[in-house]
């Protein structure tokens, strides 16, 4: 077994990790205290990313990207979590499952996104179907070649800067033994199509800067030639190219611990009670001990997961134990650091309480940790026929 890095590994991580110190952190308060990053500032950022050639680093060499594997790419994403989400967006990782992508939708969706020309949206949750993703309204209906698209879309991370998006609808339903099953079909739909709108979404604690958004469909005509994969195969394009997200989930409460953890530590080390630094006291002392085993802990759950995908084995249950344990790590890492820096900690002179708050989504978001106990333990009991 072999846990050390390679040396182009390590290069990825310094080069990150630097970009993200000089060009994400001098930004941060600003964004956070308007929640708009200001304008220019993503194009900019887009750029500088281009240069570094890592813009889309997660995407195959043979379509432009940096190849990266899913370890390399992870080790990205860690890095990143030590940022603003609202400006690491514009580090640029399109989704993965433009790759499914074929004909000319290659031409006008997958190699643009690669490039840096458009940027993309993934849009699946509704306000009736959340972690039930077939619990869907949102529909399509076939009229001769083309679909019509009916239906709300909501939560859509990005969509305020997204040129178009990768939505999934459901096309139609199955009757089963366990009861109707609705079919999914993802389709591509540019921003400003007819019938296709895009609209500001709700105020959140966390994540100030990365906006959700509303997307609305109101008798939208699509052409057969938006479906992205197969009709009714959306499910099969999302199962093939999107639980890796969870990983990236993973990999970003990783990155934003380490960021508390390291000063948390600074702060102990100098901040004096009864006369001494209160590292020393072992009320605190015990406390980053257990931070850093619980951190060191999910990053090497993540990097399992990373690592059985580029070898081919099964990985989602480890995925799930990455993604379950790492999320719940940054509540507790947060809420001690905070703890640590007293009341300073609420203070908006630190960043302390923003990274408190920005946790709490990560246990919501690609899928809540009650979903991912389920798919740890239902692969767990399947085998065995319960």
């Amino acid at each position: 077994m072999d846990f050390g890095l390679s040396d182009e590994q390590e290069m990825i991580v310094s080069t990150v990790r630097s970009f993200v110190e000089k060009e994400i952190y001098p930004h941060e308060a600003e964004v956070e205290r308007t929640g708009e990053v200001p304008p220019g500032l993503g194009e900019e950022l887009k750029r500088k990313v281009i240069e570094l050639g890592f813009y889309a680093c997660n995407f195959p060499e043979e379509v432009g990207g940096a190849g990266l594997s899913h370890l390399d790419f992870t080790l990205v994403e860690r890095e990143l979590g030590r940022g603003s989400m609202a400006l690491t967006h514009f580090f640029g990782r399109p989704q993965n499952i433009l790759m499914a992508c074929a004909g000319e939708q290659k031409e006008r969706y997958l190699l643009p996104a690669v490039r840096g020309e458009r940027m993309d949206a993934l849009a699946m949750t509704e306000p009736e179907a959340g972690s039930d993703v077939r619990g869907m309204r949102c529909t399509a209906v076939r009229d001769g070649k083309d679909w019509i698209v009916n239906g709300t879309k909501h939560f859509i991370s990005g969509a305020d800067h997204a040129d178009f998006f990768i939505v999934f609808v459901a096309t139609g339903v199955d009757e089963t033994p366990k009861g109707p099953k609705k079919r999914i079909t993802c389709f591509l739909v540019d921003r400003g199509h007819p019938g296709f709108t895009v609209r500001d979404g709700y105020r959140s604690v966390s994540h100030r800067g990365y906006k959700n958004c509303v997307l609305e469909f109101s008798d939208c005509r699509l052409p057969e030639g938006q479906v992205l994969g197969e009709v009714d195969g959306g499910f099969a394009v999302m199962n093939e190219w999107l639980y890796a997200t969870r990983l990236t989930v993973a990999a970003f409460c990783v990155g934003r611990a380490r960021r508390c953890f390291d000063m948390a530590v600074e702060y102990a080390a100098q901040r004096k009670q009864f006369g001494q630094p209160i590292a020393g006291f072992q009320g605190v002392s015990f406390q980053v001990a257990d931070m850093v085993t619980e951190i060191d802990a999910s990053d090497l759950l993540t990097l399992m997961g990373a690592w059985r995908l580029d070898k081919g084995l099964p990985a989602n249950r480890e995925i799930a134990s990455a993604k379950v344990h790492a999320s719940e790590m940054l509540a507790k890492v947060t809420d001690t650091t905070l703890q640590i820096f007293g009341g300073m900690g609420l203070m908006d002179d630190f960043p302390i309480e923003r990274f408190w708050r920005d946790a709490r989504v990560e246990r919501i978001w690609d899928g809540t940790s009650e979903i991912q106990r389920h798919i740890i333990s239902r692969e767990i009991f399947r085998p065995l026929g319960a």
